[in-house]
């Protein structure tokens, strides 16, 4: 079975995404609700796939994605952003980075995990 992390600072973000890909998508999640916590899961779980939020208080997602392509153990886990800040810069520093894709808030809840798996490549 796939497993899924999702680090958000908003709590009812990550139960919404849970929910959708646990029920639809029929993976595992994993929740971290800080980049901090974030790294911890990813370098302990070693999940198949990350999705992470890019703004959040503290280490936002841009310096969590550096700190996951840093480190040995974490550098080759799929990418993909979750955000609500899609400016012609973003989408610069977006294409500047090795992520998977970017799914941009607000989503359909219905669908995410579609999205989820259309950017990973697994067929469901």
């Amino acid at each position: 079975m796939k497993r899924i992390l999702i680090v958000d600072d908003e709590e009812d973000i990550c139960q919404v995404v849970q929910a959708s890909l646990e029920e639809f998508g029929g993976w595992q999640t994993l929740l971290a609700h800080s980049g901090a916590e974030g790294l911890t899961v990813a370098q302990a779980e070693h999940p198949d796939a990350i999705l992470l939020d890019v703004s959040m208080p503290g280490m936002d997602g841009f310096e969590m994605f550096a700190k996951l392509r840093s480190n040995p153990v974490t550098q080759d886990i799929p990418v993909i952003l979750l955000t609500s800040k899609v400016l012609a810069r973003d989408r610069k520093r977006f294409a500047d980075l090795n992520i998977i894709g970017v799914i941009t808030k607000p989503f359909n809840p219905l669908t995410i995990w579609q999205q989820v798996a259309d950017l990973l490549g697994w067929g469901v």
